[in-house]
C-alpha cells in the first residue's frame, strides 16, 4: 500500500482526533478496508485490535500488545473494550449480525458510546450492509467505503508488473482503457480477472479488455438490481426523433477534458416520456453508444427487499456502483413503476425515491441518467422538475416520414438491399402504429414468406401483417390523449418537432386515426 494517506485514512484520523466513539463502515471489501484502518492507526500512533465471533481479539499493530482473556461473545467483548487502557481503536467485524434480536447488545453499545466520550478510544464496526438499529442511529457515524477507483486499479496492475515472469504489455493508452474497463469491480475481483488473463495466455495486455468486460457483466448482474450492457446500437437504428437525436449529438463532447476547462459541466440526464413502443428504451442504448460509455441498467423493481432497511441499502449500493463505473449512462426503464409506491410499504418507496432524488441533485461523478416512463401520471412532480434532468422529451406516434425511416431500419437489418419494398406505401398503411408494432409486422412478414416455400417476403406481406396487429393508438386511444396533454401543457419537448415545426403543426389540418389525432409533416 502507498505510504501516502488515502482520503479514507485522512477522514479516519480526523474522526479519531474529533473523538468519534463509534464509526460504522459499510464495505464489501473487508480485507482492503482493514489495511486502510491499520495504516491510519499507524499514522495516528494509535494501538489497534480487531474482534470477531470466531477469533476474539487480534492485535492489528505492534502498539496493541496482547489480550490475556479472550472474549467469545459480544457482551464480553464490549466489556473488555471498556476496561482496556489506552487510546485504542477497536475494529468489530460483522457486529451487526450480533445485535440483531439481542437488545442487550444494543443497550451495551449505547452505554459504551456514552462512556467512551471521556476517553480517546474509538470503535469501528465493519459490515457489508448498513443495518443500524434505530436506538443507535444518533450514536453511530456511518461511512461508506467505496470500490476501487482509477488509482487503486492502476496500483493492482503495477503490482502484477513487479512479479517476476509476468508480462504486462501495455502502452499508456492501453493501460488507461484496461483500468476503465475494470472500474466497478472490487479489488479482489479485479485481481482475479487480471490473474485469469495472465494464466490464460501468459501476459496482461489491451486484448484483455474484452475478458474484463465479460466478467464485469456477470459480477454486476449478480448485484441484483444492475445489469451491464455492451452497447452496439447507433443513431442509424432509431427512425425519426430528429430533435432528440440532435440534442444528444450536441452534447457528445460535454464529458471531455476540453469541455471542463471551458467551464462546461457534464449533462445530468434525460427523462423520456410518451407512448409505449416508440423507441424510448432504444434511445438510452443509443446515447451510450454515441458517447462511447458503459450502459448500466437499474431495475427499480429489484431494489425493493423484504428486510427492514434492505431497499434503502440496495439503492445506495447500486448508485455507488454506477459512480464507480463512471463516466457511464445509467438507464432506468419505466421509472414510474419504482417511484409510484402503494403507501402500504411503511414508507419504503418514499425513502428509496428520496435517496434517488437527492443523489441526482448532489452527484459529483459523471453519471448521465436516462429515465423512461410510459405512465407519466404516476411520476411524482418533484421528479421531473427543473434541475433533475437537462431535458424532458415526449415521444409521440411516429409521423409519415418517421415511419418510412423505421421501416428502412428494420428492413435493412434483414435484407441489405431494400429497393424492392415500397416504403411510401408501407408508411401510409402503418398510420397510427408505433415502432415496436412496425418491427413486429416486418418480423411476421418474414414468417409469411418462409412458410410459402421460402420465397422472398414482399411489401404485400408486410401490409397483411400490419392488418393482423391492433395498434396501440386504437387499443389505448384515451390514454394516448392524456399523454399528449402533458406535451400541450409545456411540461416536455417534442422529440420529433422543433418549436418552429410545432407552431407550423398547429396550423395544419389534423388528421384523425380513430379517436386519436395524428399529425403528418
Amino acid at each position: 500500500m502507498s505510504t501516502k494517506l488515502t482520503k479514507f485514512q485522512e477522514e479516519l484520523i480526523l474522526y479519531f482526533k474529533a473523538r468519534f466513539t463509534i464509526i460504522y463502515v459499510v464495505t464489501s471489501e473487508e480485507e482492503r478496508v482493514m489495511n486502510e484502518i491499520v495504516g491510519a492507526c499507524v499514522s495516528a500512533n494509535r494501538p489497534a485490535m480487531s474482534w470477531d465471533i470466531a477469533d476474539s481479539f487480534v492485535p492489528l499493530n505492534e502498539l496493541a500488545g496482547r489480550v490475556d482473556r479472550p472474549a467469545k461473545d459480544p457482551l464480553s467483548a464490549l466489556e473488555a473494550v471498556k476496561k482496556m487502557e489506552g487510546d485504542f481503536v477497536f475494529v468489530l467485524k460483522d457486529f451487526h449480525s450480533l445485535w440483531e434480536k439481542n437488545p442487550q447488545v444494543i443497550r451495551k453499545i449505547k452505554n459504551l458510546s456514552q462512556s467512551l466520550k471521556q476517553t480517546k478510544k474509538t470503535i469501528i464496526i465493519t459490515s457489508h450492509t448498513a443495518k443500524i438499529p434505530d436506538e443507535l442511529a444518533d450514536q453511530v457515524y456511518l461511512m461508506e467505503y467505496g470500490q476501487p477507483d482509477y488509482s487503486d486499479i492502476k496500483e493492482i496492475i503495477d503490482n502484477f508488473a513487479k512479479i517476476p515472469n509476468i508480462k504486462v504489455n501495455l502502452t499508456d493508452l492501453g493501460k488507461d482503457r484496461l483500468i476503465h474497463s475494470a472500474l466497478g469491480l472490487t479489488a479482489n475481483q479485479a485481481q482475479r480477472v487480471f490473474a485469469k488473463a495472465i494464466v490464460k495466455k501468459g501476459s496482461l495486455d489491451e486484448s484483455d479488455i474484452d475478458l474484463v468486460t465479460r466478467d464485469k457483466k456477470t459480477i454486476i448482474r449478480e448485484s441484483g438490481a444492475l445489469e451491464f450492457y455492451s452497447v452496439t446500437e447507433t443513431m442509424n437504428e432509431v427512425g425519426g426523433l430528429d430533435v432528440l437525436k440532435e440534442w444528444v449529438r450536441s452534447r457528445e463532447t460535454c464529458f471531455s477534458k476540453e469541455a471542463a476547462e471551458y467551464g462546461l459541466k457534464p449533462p445530468k440526464g434525460l427523462l423520456l416520456t410518451g407512448i409505449p413502443g416508440t423507441g424510448k428504451s432504444l434511445t438510452a442504448k443509443v446515447v451510450a453508444g454515441l458517447w462511447r460509455m458503459p450502459l448500466i441498467n437499474l431495475d427499480m423493481g429489484a431494489i425493493f427487499g423484504s428486510l427492514v432497511g434492505q431497499s434503502e441499502e440496495n439503492i445506495r449500493r447500486a448508485l455507488r456502483l454506477a459512480e464507480t463505473v463512471s463516466p457511464c449512462v445509467l438507464w432506468i426503464d419505466e421509472v414510474e413503476k419504482g417511484l409510484s409506491g402503494s403507501g402500504g410499504d411503511s414508507g419504503t418507496s418514499t425513502r428509496v425515491f428520496g435517496t434517488l432524488l437527492s443523489w441526482m441533485v448532489e452527484k459529483k461523478k459523471p453519471v448521465f441518467v436516462v429515465c423512461t416512463a410510459n405512465n407519466i401520471e404516476h411520476i411524482p412532480p418533484e421528479f421531473s422538475r427543473a434541475g433533475r434532468f437537462d431535458a424532458v422529451f415526449f415521444v409521440d406516434l411516429p409521423t409519415f416520414s418517421e415511419r418510412k425511416e423505421i421501416f428502412k431500419v428494420h428492413l435493412q437489418k434483414r435484407r441489405p438491399v431494400i429497393d424492392a419494398y415500397d416504403l411510401d406505401r408501407l408508411a401510409k398503411a402503418s398510420e397510427g402504429y408505433v415502432g415496436a408494432e412496425i418491427e413486429q409486422a416486418v418480423t411476421d412478414s418474414l414468417l409469411i414468406g418462409f412458410n410459402d416455400n421460402g420465397r422472398e417476403f414482399t411489401t404485400d406481406d408486410i401490409c397483411v401483417a400490419l392488418k393482423e396487429i391492433v395498434p396501440i393508438s386504437q387499443s389505448q386511444g384515451q390514454n394516448i390523449q392524456r399523454l399528449r396533454e402533458w406535451l400541450e401543457q409545456g411540461r416536455a419537448k417534442s422529440a420529433s418537432f422543433s418549436e418552429k415545426a410545432s407552431a407550423i403543426k398547429e396550423q395544419i389540418k389534423v388528421q384523425t386515426f380513430g379517436d386519436v389525432p395524428n399529425i403528418e409533416l
